[in-house]
């Protein structure tokens, strides 16, 4: 049985980051970004990859069977009995519909979703600190995309939390910690439910 972790958080909540510290440390963790899953989709240059950049390159929410079909994929194919995904699910569509998925599946079980929590002011200057840095620029790494990201998240979070709360599913962590703090507290609470 693989135990899913799911980590929700604004952008430049660092929520990538923590999850990939998380699964560095860890042997039997495994870790997927949704947003590195698009992307590595885009840079094949399949058709898939193309509608996924006309969709991402915006800001806006990849459609829902395209998500759902690279997160599949990537939990079957995991080599660890335990995975860590972080961006997903970002709209109540995407929530339902991978809730509708695990009630029939028994070789998954979601543990927790896990929210980074930060401010508007704080996720604003991480992304745009990130795209100062010419290293690791990205094109959905400015002003207009990063508020138009904001508001798709901000959106259906109340609904999302609401969701895997009444399930007793949710964690909600500070994320304006430092990377240690946060790291530290989320790697106990996921070491906790294994």
């Amino acid at each position: 049985m693989k135990k899913l972790f799911l980590i929700i958080g604004a952008p430049g909540s660092g929520k990538t980051t923590d999850a990939e510290l998380i699964a560095q440390k860890h042997e039997n963790i495994t870790h997927y970004s949704t947003g590195d899953m698009f992307r590595a989709e885009v840079s094949s240059g399949s058709q898939r990859g193309k509608i996924i950049d006309s969709y991402i390159s915006k800001g806006h929410i990849v459609p829902i069977d395209i998500a759902i079909e690279a997160i599949l994929g990537a939990i079957k194919r995991a080599s660890t009995d335990i995975v860590v995904i972080d961006g997903y699910p970002r709209s109540v569509e995407q929530m339902t519909e991978l809730d509708k998925y695990l009630d029939n599946e028994n070789e998954v079980e979601l543990v927790s979703c896990i929210e980074v929590e930060v401010s508007r002011d704080t996720a604003f200057q991480r992304v745009l600190g990130r795209a100062a840095d010419a290293e690791i620029t990205r094109s959905d790494d400015n002003e207009e995309v990063f508020l138009n990201r904001m508001n798709l998240y901000t959106e259906p979070l109340e609904e999302i939390k609401e969701f895997y709360s009444n399930k007793n599913l949710l964690k909600t962590i500070s994320g304006e910690g430092t990377i240690e703090e946060i790291v530290s507290e989320m790697d106990e609470f996921i070491q906790s439910k294994i």
